[in-house]
């Protein structure tokens, strides 16, 4: 690459640098597009003139010219584009003004000071409203100059010679065509230029959105809904106590001997049928899944302000819908798997662990009840302990308490779930 290929390119670009804002883009634009309108016109309006007999000088108009383009090679060069805009709007505010005093006076020269207009019409979309305020009060200031002096040269300027009125009025004419023209054009060119750039913004913002909603339901995938709004809220740790909560295991039996002489993809495939079926079974009883150990499930009930759902017996519901699916869909369940189930309520703490890949978990003697039950428990059963027996055996059956030898707590009373109890007409 030469030395002269960024500034070529930048001169082909407007100037516009890719870490440039899209509201810098826009204000480049409408500069450079404005300069090339404003640089164009005084030789057709020079052309025009003569064309009607009236053999004005190319000097002024050439000058301009040469200053204009002259001011957009600076900019391409030093990348100021400051300088660029001020030294652009000052040509529009100025040259008009210069233009009309060569060549008489307003009716003379057809009110040509009148151009000055665009400095202002340019200032408003490039340097803003406010920053525009002076440029316009400019403009007022040059047309009262040029009405002061026709007013007191009013004389001396009859007596000097006259452009024919036929010419004056063609030229009135054209000039507040081309002036409106190009005020309509600037103006027209800033709104397509931030009407693309809202189009834009607005992709970008619907993209977003996709995004957020993509990452909302990862996130509710991974922690109920209430914990997840307060952790997007509270930038600390995440620790609630319970003093009523029914939580569930399952395991499945002698899994690791099963998928010891298994293909990974087929471990992960049936382990993922399996679960996903129980997590449909936990959304519809309105259980919240807390997560999967391996060949475990964990689920629980009573840790979300769950009006009206008696979450123990919702857990006992799943419980048994679980064993039947298991027991009777053989598309769920091909190799005729069996888990073994362990419910336990109580007092627990739940809170979120960890910065990074973070979870929400539950730890308290509850737990660990419900996680022994399930280990000491028999392929099909649904173990329960003693309180969650006490809560549920007006509606669900049974069979005769046993007693069992768990590490830490010793001989432990627990209940086998048999089912629903059958409703009598």
């Amino acid at each position: 690459m030469t030395a002269t290929e960024p500034f070529l390119s930048r001169l082909r670009h407007a100037g516009i640098e890719a870490e440039d804002s899209e509201d810098l883009k826009i204000r480049k634009t409408i500069m450079v597009f404005a300069m090339g309108l404003m640089t164009a016109a005084p030789m057709f309006w020079l052309s025009v003139y003569w064309l009607m007999g009236n053999q004005l000088s190319a000097t002024l108009p050439f000058g301009f010219q040469l200053v204009s383009v002259a001011t957009l090679l600076i900019y391409a060069a030093t990348r100021s584009f400051s300088f660029f805009c001020y030294a652009q709007l000052a040509l529009f505010l100025f040259f008009p003004f210069v233009a009309q005093l060569s060549i008489g006076s307003f009716i003379s020269a057809s009110g040509v000071v009148l151009w000055g207009i665009l400095a202002p019409i340019c200032a408003v979309p490039v340097l803003g409203a406010r920053a525009s305020i002076p440029w316009f009060a400019g403009h007022i200031a040059i047309i009262a100059m040029c009405g002061f002096v026709d007013f007191q040269l009013a004389s001396s300027l009859q007596a000097a010679p006259q452009v024919p009125l036929r010419t004056s009025a063609v030229f009135f004419s054209l000039n507040f065509i081309a002036i409106s023209t190009m005020a309509y054009f600037v103006l027209r060119y800033a709104a397509v230029q931030k009407e693309r750039y809202e189009s834009e913004l607005n992709e970008a913002h619907r993209l977003l959105q996709i995004e957020q909603d993509r990452s909302e339901k990862l996130l509710l995938n991974i922690l109920p809904m209430p914990i997840a709004e307060r952790l997007k809220l509270e930038n600390q740790t995440i620790a609630d106590g319970f003093a009523d909560v029914t939580v569930m295991f399952a395991d499945i039996v002698n899994f690791t001997g099963i998928a010891e002489n298994m293909a990974p993809s087929r471990i992960f495939s049936m382990l993922n049928t399996i679960f996903s079926e129980f997590d449909m079974l936990a959304e519809k009883h309105r259980l919240e899944k807390i997560k999967t150990i391996g060949d475990a499930y964990m689920v629980a009930g009573g840790l979300n302000d769950e009006r009206g759902v008696d979450y123990t017996e919702a857990i006992a519901d799943m419980a048994i819908d679980m064993r039947a699916v298991l027991h009777n869909n053989s598309t769920i369940n091909p190799m005729k798997l069996e888990i073994r189930m362990g419910i336990g309520t109580g007092p627990l703490v739940a809170g979120v662990v960890g910065r990074k890949k973070f979870i929400y978990d539950l730890w308290g003697d509850t737990v660990n009840l419900a996680s022994r039950i399930t280990t000491e428990g028999v392929p099909g059963m649904i173990h329960v302990d003693v309180t969650t027996y006490q809560r549920l055996r007006e509606h669900f059956d049974f069979d005769a308490p046993l007693s069992i030898y768990l590490k830490g707590k010793g001989d432990t009373t627990v209940y086998r779930l048999a089912g629903r109890k059958a409703v009598l007409s």
